[in-house]
């Protein structure tokens, strides 16, 4: 016998979640995922000014609202070939490695960990901790992330002015000039924040987390260690959150904060861009496809996004019996993908992450993991950049709006691959698609059947007769960071 479960909308989640369960013998037999909230951001870009994308799509969302911006200019870099000066390159990886980490951190303390000091887990030996440390509201170790992340988006200040909705990042560069004075303040913003993640985060400094290459390792240097991250892993190994959340072990990276010239970083990326399934594949944008079999919108065929459109359905939502979301499928190579930096450090190689996967596929585990290594890993980069940037010199070159052209602009934002399609005709905005991270991991099924990312995920979760809103299905969606706002613009 089979009974249906409907769970939404999900706390602590940024925009309308839906997602409903079809439950046999205990345990999900298939699920469905429903973004319910359409916003239009594509059509309110059409006959702009193609800068004015630059004010539009930070609004997007509050929570990413720079790896929107980056997109955008990247593309709108594409589309007359304008190059950065180097300056202009690393404060731009500055301040998107910026609110990455801002937003890892705004995952694990606020979303993801609050969920364990749950009544649920009383009977756990880690309960009474976890629940002192992260019960919600009045946990003590949002009272010390709060604080640190503040410092940290200060960086904001002096690269882009304010945080969320800069208008900082153009095509050719960043428009903030920083001095000598302020360098030294950023590092010293930089070294503060390093401080926190050594004794609070990790319990140890950054190089020994990022150096962790095996399982065995992780659990050996965990074991006994007072510091947030241990105490995940004491978590992880109790409930088994390694063997939970699995998806199709496809996974897909944009390439992440590049060294050198070209709006979308030809160049080696500091986390290598690709496909990794079963082994690093190269990256080729044309094999992006967008399906609408199962959304709330017209279209009879799967496109690449620079062919693509967004017209929703009008009327009565039964016209098409099939749609439960206004959500698109992308498609790899007519397969399904997960982003984020699970994927990021999948394709870069991280031996730890890699590690993980290789034994237990993509996994809850697996995901918090390669996010908090990502921490360990990017400030030392950031530290570089820093040292890098030469005061005096240019840190933007002008742009020049042509009549007609065509750009993509692909980052990585915290959640994963952003894409920006643009279409220029007559001086004016022509066309605008954009793929968000969440679009790829909460995608519906496509034309054949297929279900995305954490339909798979959830298929086979353990449900309690009397569980409303089952934890195992909480984990396993939280786990991708979603962010329903981007998905649906």
């Amino acid at each position: 016998m089979t009974r249906r479960l409907t769970i939404g909308p999900f706390n602590r989640v940024e925009g309308d979640l839906e997602v409903a369960l079809d439950i046999a013998d205990g345990r999900v037999a298939s699920a469905e995922v429903s973004s319910s909230l359409y916003r239009g951001f594509e059509h309110i870009l059409l006959a702009k000014h193609p800068l004015d994308a630059l004010v539009i799509v930070p609004r997007i969302c509050g929570i990413c609202s720079v790896s929107q911006s980056a997109a955008a200019a990247a593309a709108l870099a594409a589309a007359t070939g304008l190059e950065m000066p180097p300056n202009g390159r690393l404060a731009s990886n500055l301040i998107l490695a910026c609110e990455n980490l801002a937003d890892h951190l705004t995952h694990f303390y606020l979303f993801f960990m609050p969920d364990f000091a749950r009544a649920a887990y009383r009977r756990r030996s880690w309960h009474a901790t976890i629940e002192r440390r992260f019960k919600a509201t009045v946990g003590e170790a949002p009272r010390e992330m709060l604080p640190a992340r503040a410092d940290l988006l200060r960086l904001m200040g002096y690269l882009a002015g304010k945080w969320p909705h800069s208008l900082a990042l153009q095509p050719g560069g960043t428009t903030r000039a920083i001095t000598a004075t302020e360098k030294v303040r950023l590092f010293t913003i930089l070294r503060e924040f390093r401080a926190f993640l050594t004794t609070t985060v990790f319990g140890d400094v950054l190089e020994n987390v990022a150096a962790l290459g095996s399982a065995d390792q992780l659990a050996a240097w965990a074991n006994g260690r007072p510091a947030d991250f241990p105490r995940f892993l004491e978590i992880a190994a109790d409930l088994g959150l390694a063997h939970i959340g699995r998806a199709s072990d496809v996974f897909l990276s944009y390439g992440a904060y590049g060294h050198g010239r070209g709006a979308l970083i030809d160049d080696e990326p500091l986390f290598a861009r690709g496909l990794w399934h079963g082994g690093r594949l190269p990256f080729a944008e044309p094999l992006i496809s967008e399906d609408v079999a199962h959304a709330w919108l017209h279209g009879d065929r799967p496109q690449h996004p620079q062919q693509g459109e967004t017209r929703p359905l009008t009327g009565e939502f039964s016209e098409k019996a099939s749609a439960y979301t206004w959500c698109k499928a992308p498609r790899y190579d007519k397969r399904v993908a997960e982003t984020g930096a699970l994927a990021r450090q999948m394709v870069a190689g991280h031996p730890l992450v890699r590690a993980l996967v290789a034994a237990d596929g993509g996994s809850v585990r697996a995901r918090v993991v390669a996010r908090l290594v990502e921490l360990a890993l990017v400030v030392p980069a950031m530290e570089g950049w820093m040292r890098a940037l030469t005061p005096g010199e240019p840190f933007c070159h002008p742009w020049q709006l042509p009549d007609q052209a065509s750009g993509v602009g692909l980052v990585e934002a915290a959640r994963g691959a952003l894409g920006h399609w643009l279409r220029i005709e007559d001086g004016k905005i022509a066309g605008y698609q954009i793929i968000a991270p969440t679009t790829w991991n909460f995608s519906p099924r496509d034309a054949a059947g297929v279900p995305g990312a954490l339909e798979q995920a959830l298929v086979g979760l353990l449900v309690g007769a009397n569980e409303s809103v089952p934890l195992a299905v909480q984990h396993v969606v939280r786990s991708f960071d979603p962010c329903m706002v981007c998905t649906v613009h």
